[in-house]
């Protein structure tokens, strides 16, 4: 808790007095920094909730650990995403900002408000809300297997969410002014790589191999 609250105040430092209001770092409404918190935020929770179900459809112990440090460290982050929005004053919800929309800001534009840039990113597949994110029928699947069945889609759905996770994170990496929440994007860029090996070990470990 220490080290989250920590962070969190190294980006409001970082990006200025949010409850003044009146910094000229604080990050824009549409900025790169807000539009991956927000993004980000709420990638994270569908990987709280994917390894919440597999927990309770397996009892094998290295998917059950897997499951638990992703669920641990993403609800974590994801926290801290939402702090930062707090304390720049920024909401947590646009109804009308297109989900990855900020990655379509140039580097120019990453520490101001970048507003409307309509970017169509391509990548995620019929029902998902953004690349590499679960459908609602891919979800009710992982509800509904047992065993064997549970740990591979759940390794491979989560090897599809980190995909698209670590390719948000690379655009933060880049674009995002505040210096804190370009460390943490590159953490979870080193992190979910690695976190891909060892996913792919598994599946091969079950006669079984990423999609696509």
């Amino acid at each position: 808790m220490f080290a989250v609250g920590a962070t969190v105040a190294a980006a409001s430092d970082s990006g200025g007095s949010a409850s003044s209001g009146t910094s000229s770092r604080a990050p824009g409404r549409y900025s790169p920094d807000a539009g991956f918190a927000r993004d980000m935020a709420v990638h994270h929770q569908q990987a709280v909730e994917m390894s919440f179900i597999v927990r309770d459809r397996t009892g094998d112990e290295p998917v059950r650990s897997l499951a638990y440090d992703i669920a641990n460290t993403q609800a974590n982050q994801r926290g801290m995403l939402l702090g930062w929005l707090d304390l720049w004053g920024l909401p947590k919800v646009i109804a009308d900002e297109p989900p990855m929309s900020w990655m379509a800001a140039s580097d120019g534009e990453a520490g101001g408000d970048g507003g409307h840039h309509g970017h169509d990113m391509g990548a995620a597949k019929p029902g998902a809300l953004m690349t590499g994110m679960a459908t609602k029928e891919e979800l009710a699947a992982l509800g509904a297997a047992h065993g064997r069945d549970a740990e591979v889609l759940y390794l491979q759905l989560m090897t599809d969410h980190h995909k698209g996770g670590v390719a948000m994170a690379r655009g933060c990496a880049r674009q995002c002014a505040t210096p804190a929440e370009r460390a943490l994007a590159q953490g979870m860029v080193e992190a979910q790589q690695s976190e891909l090996t060892l996913m792919a070990d598994m599946l091969k470990q079950r006669e079984a191999a990423p999609r696509g």
